[in-house]
């Protein structure tokens, strides 16, 4: 998993409450038994005026001019602005996958869905809670201005704005900690490696018939 540290990006809005995780990314794409390739379906229904189905390539499709992020102005966003209760819904973790294959580093909303939530940290994506009234004002820049950019400063717990201004966030300090390192629970346990191969050796010794393959 890639650590979290500072990341600057282009904000990209969607003005939408209690969007489900099946507008993230639609249940036809969970056929694949792969952890890559769903950046190019994110948000399929909103994005595509076509349906879309697994494998179909993206050049073929019929891109919707209405959806904000298909606008030039949005391109290469890596900073989600989203509304409360953003990746409610069934709990498959193809949404954050498709959000942080898509692009995205960090989500802003005023609430996530808890299961979603908790997704995002695992894959690499900074989900961060600020008050409906901030994430409004913030929906209002990123309309003004076109190239809207802000900094997010997992270290200090602050997303910052051109002009300078500082809105702090908080985030569990187990949680900071996994992504500052790009720690995932793979990676967690790995670092256990050593431990876990002194209690495999240690359990061979005091039962060598384990390393026995029984034969039926």
């Amino acid at each position: 998993m890639d650590k979290f540290t500072i990341h600057k990006g282009l904000v990209g809005p969607i003005d939408r409450e209690n969007v489900d995780t099946d507008a993230i990314i639609p249940k036809q794409f969970l056929k694949s038994i792969r952890k890559t390739g769903f950046g190019p379906n994110l948000f399929d229904e909103w994005r595509y005026l076509d349906p879309g189905e697994p494998g179909q390539d993206p050049a073929s499709r019929k891109p919707n001019p209405d959806f904000i992020l298909n606008q030039p102005r949005y391109q290469g966003a890596s900073v989600l602005l989203a509304r409360k209760n953003f990746g409610c819904g069934s709990s498959r973790e193809h949404a954050p996958w498709a959000l942080q294959q898509y692009g995205f580093r960090a989500l802003i909303a005023p609430s996530f869905a808890d299961i979603f939530f908790n997704n995002c940290f695992k894959n690499g994506l900074l989900p961060i809670v600020l008050s409906e009234v901030q994430v409004a004002t913030l929906f209002d820049e990123v309309a003004a201005f076109p190239g809207y950019q802000l900094t997010v400063d997992l270290e200090r717990q602050v997303i910052v704005k051109a002009q300078g201004e500082e809105l702090p966030f908080d985030v569990q300090p187990f949680r900071k900690y996994c992504l500052l390192n790009g720690f995932d629970d793979i990676g967690l346990t790995l670092r256990q490696s050593d431990k876990i191969k002194a209690f495999e050796a240690q359990r061979l010794a005091t039962k060598p018939w384990l390393a026995h393959t029984l034969h039926g």
